[in-house]
């Protein structure tokens, strides 16, 4: 009997070793999808709700369509048009997600933009089943700061970040 116990106890403990151990190894790869998916970010000198709206306009010159978002929070969402995908049935769209933040005591704001491409492969049999995938080398980053820069009549601050 004292066997089995102390057998049991030590696969236990082993078990619980393991959960650790995968709890560790989930962390980690979801800290790798969370750096892909941190966007690109400029400095304009202006207020953050002079930025805002430039970001709303520059959007909009896009082909971007809000769908969420305010200046008070700082936040712009937008979807671009649907196209035809691929392969029959399937679609894409981009979507355009931006934070607004203040930074030197109001004299100038930080704009971070991430871009993501949906594709539903099947929506004749799988309507809503799309994935979103983070841009993260792509021209439009550039071309969508350019354009808040424009807005502006200012452009974006030298520095480049990544975030």
């Amino acid at each position: 009997m004292k066997k089995l116990l102390t057998s049991v106890l030590a696969a236990s403990v082993l078990l619980l070793a393991g959960c650790e151990s995968l709890s560790e190894a989930t962390s980690a790869v979801r800290e790798r999808l969370a750096a892909r998916d941190e966007g690109k970010a400029r400095e304009y000198e202006a207020t953050a709700r002079d930025v805002y709206d430039a970001v709303r306009i520059a959007a909009s010159q896009m082909g971007y369509r809000m769908v969420r978002g305010g200046a008070a929070q700082g936040e712009y969402e937008g979807v671009g048009n649907v196209h035809l995908g691929d392969t029959q049935g399937s679609s894409r769209q981009l979507s355009l997600r931006v934070k607004v933040r203040s930074i030197r005591e109001g004299a100038a704001a930080e704009v971070t933009a991430r871009l993501s491409e949906i594709i539903e492969a099947d929506s004749s049999n799988r309507a809503g089943h799309a994935t979103a995938t983070p841009l993260r080398d792509t021209p439009q980053y550039e071309v969508f700061f350019q354009r808040v820069g424009q807005v502006l009549g200012k452009p974006p601050a030298a520095m480049e970040k990544s975030r």
